[in-house]
């Protein structure tokens, strides 16, 4: 795997006292006081008892996802790793309804990303977070550490606020990333108080699980329809740990009914199926494909596979063997992209 970019590795500080040198005086004394502890929608996202939640290795470790970078080397790095892995945290989703809170959390995670692992192994790249609650927030801290290099990604939870990010509200936060030349990343999960479904909350982990796939639909419509791209051509998404094999219907239908109604949205110039695969790619895990090797064949003819897919092992979550079929169903080269190529033109 000598060659291979990593774009989906979890890491999580051990506990919220880990941050704690990241934080002021004040924080610290309000994060005491109230006894507050990490974000429970790590643990909800993936309980630890679940199948989902872990691949065998990583429940030998002990510690999933990995919170220091030693750690991440056994289990991820070293032993014919990958050449890049880029780290995404989801401590900060879910955290709070105090934006002032959300903003020193997001800082100090930053810092601890910042301090105790990109300083730490140079293979480390990293998605910062940022408040959504605060735009303006948001927008310091991605000029705060856009001249930093090592991160490439501004991370976003799929289950937001009450709107999607297309809408102008966000839309500063999107030129902001932009200009310093980061994809911005929407990664499944995010506030559990957010329904994941158009007609409320899902009734069991099952259904919770899969409404990922579904909310970040709505964000791929809203990003093109209200017309993102057409005020910044340079903006790049990923759509990570959310599917993809939904694509060809959303497609299908977006284009459809396009033409019949782009009357309403005349910035959308061309048709939503070419602003999708200019400006998006998603990553391979989880890859919710058919059993049967030839339904996949037909499920893959009907996406531009090789350019539009980044590998990501989504370490340490197991969500089965559909990548592992994807990748040996494609050709040398097509899997050479989608293992590094892909994600080397994509990520600064």
């Amino acid at each position: 795997m000598s060659d291979v970019i990593d774009t989906d590795v979890h890491c999580a500080p051990a506990s919220i006292e880990t941050l704690f040198p990241f934080l002021d005086s004040y924080w610290r004394a309000y994060i005491s006081d109230a006894n507050l502890k990490l974000s429970p929608s790590f643990g909800n996202a993936y309980p630890p008892g679940a199948p989902t939640s872990a691949k065998p290795e990583a429940r030998a470790a002990g510690t999933f996802p990995p919170d220091n970078v030693d750690g991440l080397r056994k289990q991820v790095l070293d032993n014919d790793g990958p050449r890049r892995a880029i780290l995404n945290c989801t401590t900060s989703f879910d955290i709070s309804y105090n934006p002032y809170y959300e903003n020193a959390l997001t800082r100090a995670v930053n810092d601890w990303l910042r301090t105790e692992w990109l300083d730490q192994d140079d293979r480390l790249r990293a998605s910062m977070v940022v408040s959504t609650m605060d735009v303006e927030a948001a927008v310091a801290e991605i000029d705060r550490l856009g001249p930093d290099q090592r991160f490439v990604q501004v991370l976003l939870p799929v289950r937001g606020q009450d709107v999607r990010y297309g809408n102008k509200r966000f839309r500063p936060l999107l030129k902001a990333a932009e200009r310093h030349d980061l994809v911005v990343g929407l990664h499944a999960w995010g506030r559990i108080s957010s329904s994941p479904t158009p007609t409320g909350f899902a009734h069991s982990y099952f259904e919770d699980y899969l409404s990922n796939s579904q909310v970040v639909q709505g964000h791929v419509a809203s990003l093109i329809a209200e017309g993102v791209f057409s005020e910044l051509p340079e903006l790049k998404v990923c759509l990570s740990e959310c599917g993809f094999s939904w694509l060809p219907s959303l497609l299908w239908r977006f284009d459809k009914e396009w033409r019949a109604v782009w009357r309403e949205v005349p910035w959308v110039k061309e048709s939503p199926e070419t602003y999708l695969y200019r400006h998006f790619r998603a990553t391979t895990e989880p890859a919710h494909l058919p059993g049967d090797d030839d339904e996949l064949a037909q499920v893959l003819e009907m996406m531009r596979v090789p350019e539009f897919l980044m590998y990501a092992s989504d370490y340490p979550h197991d969500h089965g063997d559909g990548a592992s079929r994807l990748l040996e169903t494609l050709d040398e080269e097509a899997r050479r992209k989608v293992l590094s190529g892909n994600a080397t033109s994509f990520y600064r």
